[in-house]
């Protein structure tokens, strides 16, 4: 198992990326919530390998959250549909003034939240996370041509959203 501090730095530098991923992946804070909880529990019992930099150390993490979240939703308890209120509740209006419904950021994370997936994370890892296709390949375990093309519908897609 891992030293405290090295986890407690692994998600202090990487935890956003990782729970945005979670969230992308899976639209549910609940679910979410576990799939980032799992995923650090792997790195925390993950063998004490050395890591060739953080950027290999933020990719590692990405691609066991992207695993963990499509284990998630392969799971048969989570083919169930929600209850309405639990529903209703992910789409309730923030009162934090950032993500206000008038702002751009909360319109572009609701388009991008809309998306199926594919093209949503391979999207979010181009745009926001600035991975070139090839990597997100690597990270998603796809042909580069099909990442280029997730990315290429996904920003047709979030276009139309938008517009």
């Amino acid at each position: 198992m891992r030293p405290s501090d090295d986890i407690e730095q692994a998600m202090t530098r990487h935890g956003d990326t990782v729970w945005r991923v979670c969230l992308l992946s899976l639209r549910h804070d609940a679910d979410a919530q576990d799939a980032f909880q799992d995923t650090f529990m792997k790195y925390a019992l993950a063998d004490a390998q050395a890591f060739e930099g953080e950027e290999h150390r933020k990719a590692w993490l990405i691609r066991v959250a992207t695993n963990v979240c499509r284990d998630l939703l392969r799971r048969a308890a989570r083919r169930t549909a929600a209850p309405f209120d639990e529903t209703a509740a992910c789409l309730a209006v923030s009162d934090d003034p950032e993500t206000q419904p008038g702002s751009s950021l909360h319109e572009v994370i609701d388009a991008l939240r809309s998306l199926d997936d594919p093209p949503r994370t391979p999207l979010y890892l181009a745009i926001y996370e600035g991975y070139t296709a090839p990597e997100i390949a690597k990270l998603v375990e796809a042909p580069v041509n099909t990442v280029y093309s997730w990315i290429a519908r996904g920003k047709r897609q979030l276009k139309e959203v938008l517009a």
